[in-house]
């Protein structure tokens, strides 16, 4: 019972994020395609990869990863950082396109948070709250 709610449960968030990624995907000038549009969202959860780093997650080659990540720094989506003690690294985070792109706040979230706020307990909240963090580090 626990698996299939937690199972339902990340159906419906990928669900939610493919719609809201979706819908942003346009046919207008400077819009993302949708490879585009998931490899930006990949460096935004990565935080700040490393290229390598972003290969790896993604299991694309460090050529193919620089590829996209050339394109998406080219068009104001990401932006490279070379790191100040080893020259050699390069890490990419999202850039200021990026966030007027794409809505990093999860008002669904928010309103689902809410609902639960009325139907149960300061104490029963929090028991939920440490179980979701629980099972965040395991996963």
């Amino acid at each position: 019972m626990l698996y299939q709610e937690i199972k339902a449960l990340y159906e419906k968030l990928r669900l939610k994020h493919y719609h809201e990624l979706f819908s942003r995907v346009k046919e207008r000038d400077g819009s993302l395609s949708a490879t585009e549009a998931y490899a930006a969202d990949v460096i935004y959860l990565l935080k700040s990869p490393t290229v390598s780093t972003f290969a790896e997650t993604l299991g694309i080659s460090q050529p193919n990863a620089t590829y996209k990540i050339n394109n998406l720094v080219s068009r104001g989506y990401a932006m490279r950082t070379t790191s100040d003690s080893d020259r050699r690294e390069c890490r990419v985070t999202v850039g200021d396109r990026f966030y007027s792109y794409y809505n990093t706040d999860y008002p669904f979230i928010a309103n689902g948070v809410e609902k639960l706020k009325e139907s149960y307990t300061p104490e029963e909240l929090e028991l939920f709250d440490r179980m979701l963090n629980d099972l965040n580090k395991v996963l």
